[in-house]
């Protein structure tokens, strides 16, 4: 296959993007059919709680996600998003054909494992390409994508489901295998990352030279590094707890807690993602312009707002609040920015590897918390789960409002020489060797 070195940047960026919509279809087409899948298999609260726990959504793609992520800065973001698809699409078959739980959670473990490294590759791939002046732009289509996906599997969901039930959401299912071969035929004929390669021939000469170590987890867990670690994982780990149960969870919420049918619960959730796929519009449009900070602290506050209204008794619960859950809960950007900041606030040389390792905590933290969270409801109740995601979002929240960066119009060089300077004091470098070393990204 040629490779097409003259492809444009928003083109790269489609590409490469459309994982997102494949991520978030794996994640909503079981959710839309979660309830119907329990009763075929015959799931308690423990299995589902595992379930959770090791899906695409959760654990399996923070796995994923650690492992792409250092393959990805070793080897070149096209390694990665070549091959992945095609881990994704045996996973997702096995979900198709699935007869048991076993077939059923393994599949999801394996979309888990490819979708983790893919999201890696291509967020990285996506900011490195894109102009610097529209840099927001190009990575919130990424989310745009994200969105639309599970707007039109939740659309396609509600009457797929309602004539066929449990064959239904295996045909979602399968729909996703075909969109998966063909963004990886086009991916294909794309190019590697320009930053990535020239970064790399660098970095391979100094290292012959004695000049620079390779990079290690000792490397990236201190300095600016660990700061920006932490910073990330602060916003987008502790923000992804409410959001992950709204992704995987929120029909069967909408069921089990709201007394809504399977047809209405699936609604709601797709109108959810219509106003997300709005929400991912404004960001494309102002990211770029206003200051982000100030963008982050209107719209990170939703998060937290929208989950006071499952505090409520469940006979207090009124149709107009599930739709103003519904409404509210769309407005959310904490996403976007993670994808922006984590491409952005890292050098080339380990961006991919940084960027996976806080995607592997955001995940596993939800890991567990998709484990935990079906035995708090069978429990204690949903009640005490919504009190404990409003306070994770009002964290996250607080977190972005104080120390969020602002780099609109910055070129990743630009950014990351002002944040570890020409000497690049966070990596591992000989201390006689610091002379003009820049391999900045």
């Amino acid at each position: 296959m040629k490779l097409n070195n003259t492809m444009s940047p928003w083109k790269k960026t489609i590409i490469a993007g459309l994982i997102s919509y494949i991520d978030a279809g794996s994640i909503v087409a079981g959710a839309a059919g979660l309830s119907m899948w329990q009763a075929y298999l015959g799931m308690d609260s423990l299995q589902m709680g595992i379930l959770a726990a090791l899906s695409s959504n959760t654990g399996g793609a923070a796995l994923g996600a650690l492992i792409g992520g250092e393959i990805c800065d070793k080897y070149g973001r096209k390694f990665v998003y070549n091959y992945a698809l095609l881990v994704y699409m045996l996973g997702v078959a096995l979900i198709v054909f699935a007869t048991n739980y076993p077939m059923f959670l393994f599949g999801y473990l394996i979309i888990g494992l490819a979708v983790g490294a893919d999201i890696v590759a291509s967020w990285t791939f996506i900011a490195e390409e894109a102009p610097s002046e529209n840099r927001a732009k190009h990575c919130g289509s990424a989310q745009f994508a994200w969105m639309l996906g599970p707007a039109l599997v939740l659309s396609a969901s509600i009457p797929l489901n309602a004539a066929f039930g449990l064959l239904g959401n295996r045909i979602i299912f399968a729909h996703l295998i075909v969109v998966a071969a063909f963004v990886w035929y086009q991916r294909l004929k794309m190019p590697e990352s320009s930053e990535w390669k020239n970064a790399k021939e660098k970095e391979n000469q100094l290292i012959a030279e004695g000049k620079l170590k390779k990079i290690t987890y000792t490397t990236i867990l201190k300095g600016t590094s660990l700061k920006t670690v932490l910073f990330l994982c602060g916003i987008y780990a502790i923000w992804n707890i409410p959001a992950s149960t709204s992704g995987f969870f929120m029909p069967y919420i909408y069921e089990h807690v709201g007394n809504l049918s399977n047809t209405m619960a699936l609604t709601l959730q797709s109108i959810n993602f219509v106003f997300c796929v709005l929400t991912a519009i404004l960001f494309m449009q102002y990211a770029d312009k206003m200051n982000r900070r100030t963008l982050y602290r209107v719209f990170g506050s939703v998060c937290m707002i929208s989950w006071i209204i499952w505090t409520l008794p469940a006979d207090m619960l009124q149709p107009w609040m599930l739709w103003a859950f519904t409404l509210v809960s769309s407005f959310s950007m904490q996403q976007q920015f993670y994808q922006l900041w984590s491409s952005e606030l890292f050098p080339v040389r380990y961006r991919a590897t940084a960027q996976g390792f806080t995607f592997f905590v955001a995940r596993a933290i939800a890991a567990v918390w998709g484990f935990i969270v079906p035995l708090i409801m069978n429990f204690l109740g949903f009640r005490t789960a919504a009190v404990m995601l409003v306070i994770f979002g009002f964290i996250s929240w607080i977190i972005g409002a104080i120390w969020a960066p602002d780099d609109r119009g910055k070129t990743l060089e630009q950014i990351t020489k002002e944040r570890y300077g020409d000497a690049l004091d966070d990596m591992e470098i000989n201390p006689t060797d610091h002379n003009d070393i820049t391999i900045n990204g």
